[in-house]
């Protein structure tokens, strides 16, 4: 009997050996933003892995939007340059196609590694300022956000933009938008994240308005 896992599958102009996803998978590993041989080593033993697609793990469109100190980032042309080695080596090596998982994790920004607490960083611990549709911390103890002004939106539509440009000029075979985990564009969709009075909150159209056009952007 053959199973419809191992089947191949079209999405859009994307041929897929078989519907096997490996999901993203945050290392903080990165160094400013940057990939390291960390990722060469991670995603190449992925590559011959089996699965059909490998996606790569949360990756910032912005500095400021980067979870922790060790999150990957596409924001600039040293990031770029990075993953472009580790994309080639992956393909050259490998059978899986690859996407890359573009973010930006609004007030979950400027957080500790997992194994160092998870909470927001400390004074001493360089943190950064954070953005969010309103000025509500993600919980007891994390940065107050800065409400975002409608110059903040369309910073942040544009560096999606441009880090979807550096993603094609990567070779990376299918872009994902992340919208969950409260990060910030989900927590524009959010009526626990989002009090905003104008067109950017209020009903859920005016909440989903923000994603759905940095999405329509990109």
């Amino acid at each position: 009997m053959t199973s419809a896992l191992f089947s191949p599958i079209r999405l859009a102009d994307l041929e897929l050996s078989n519907r096997i996803v490996v999901a993203p998978m945050c290392q903080y590993s990165a160094a400013d933003g940057v990939a390291t041989d960390w990722h060469i080593t991670h995603l190449g033993m992925l590559a011959n892995s089996g699965a059909g697609l490998v996606v790569v793990e949360a990756t910032h469109v912005e500095r400021r939007g980067r979870i922790t100190h060790g999150c990957l980032g596409l924001y600039s042309d040293e990031c770029e340059a990075a993953l472009t080695r580790v994309i080639a080596h992956c393909h050259r090596i490998g059978t899986a196609k690859f996407g890359v998982q573009l973010a930006h994790a609004g007030r979950n920004a400027s957080s500790q590694r997992p194994w160092e607490g998870a909470k927001a960083l400390a004074t001493g611990e360089d943190p950064w300022p954070t953005i969010a549709p309103s000025a509500l911390p993600f919980g007891a103890g994390w940065h107050t956000p800065s409400a975002m002004t409608e110059d903040d939106m369309a910073h942040v539509r544009d560096s999606f933009v441009q880090a979807a440009r550096r993603a094609v000029r990567i070779g990376f075979d299918l872009i994902e938008l992340h919208l969950a985990h409260g990060y910030l564009l989900h927590s524009f969709v959010s009526p626990l994240s989002n009090k905003r009075n104008d067109q950017w909150g209020g009903s859920l159209e005016g909440r989903m308005r923000f994603p759905i056009e940095v999405a329509r952007a990109v």
